[in-house]
């Protein structure tokens, strides 16, 4: 079954999904930049159907996120190596980690962030470069970019969305 594009919507999120739009993807990513390689190394970390990992792992090295490498001459064999593109996505693993353990943890996690320095748990939060100030303290607002076409303007509207906000809270 092929899913709709989101590339000509305009939006970074929309476009970002291009790439991580499904759940495999971020876990198969979490997983190479936890040094994982090998295709049988995904498998059992996973528990996912072979044809399916087969199928996401190239759709992640045609992406840029993976670089597929053979390991092996006879029989040919490959890893899956994760790129600079790949490893750029470590903020927004950190970022749903951090969201998981808010809404969907316990008080006895079975997985902790730390510091491989000293080892100490890490609490993440994003921040404003500028600020400093924590994103949840902020009044964010996602605005129309020079390059965003008519529907995008419209769409992001400051007054437009203020209508939109007052209709959902009567």
């Amino acid at each position: 079954m092929r899913r709709t594009s989101f590339q000509a919507m305009g939006c970074p999120i929309a476009g970002a999904l291009e790439y991580v739009g499904d759940w495999w993807t971020l876990l198969i990513v979490r997983d190479a930049l936890d040094g994982f390689t090998r295709f049988d190394e995904f498998e059992r970390n996973l528990g996912i159907a072979p044809n399916m990992l087969t199928r996401r792992l190239r759709a992640l090295v045609e992406s840029g996120l993976l670089e597929r490498r053979r390991y092996s001459q006879s029989p040919p064999r490959y890893e899956y190596v994760i790129t600079d593109k790949g490893r750029d996505l470590s903020p927004v693993l950190v970022a749903l980690y951090a969201w998981g353990r808010k809404h969907t943890g316990s008080d006895a996690p079975s997985v902790v962030l730390t510091d491989r320095d000293t080892g100490e748990e890490i609490m993440p939060g994003l921040v404003d470069q500028h600020s400093g100030r924590p994103l949840s303290a902020v009044n964010l607002a996602f605005l129309a970019g020079p390059g965003a076409d008519g529907f995008m303007r419209e769409r992001l509207d400051p007054e437009l969305r203020a209508a939109r906000r007052r209709r959902g809270t009567t």
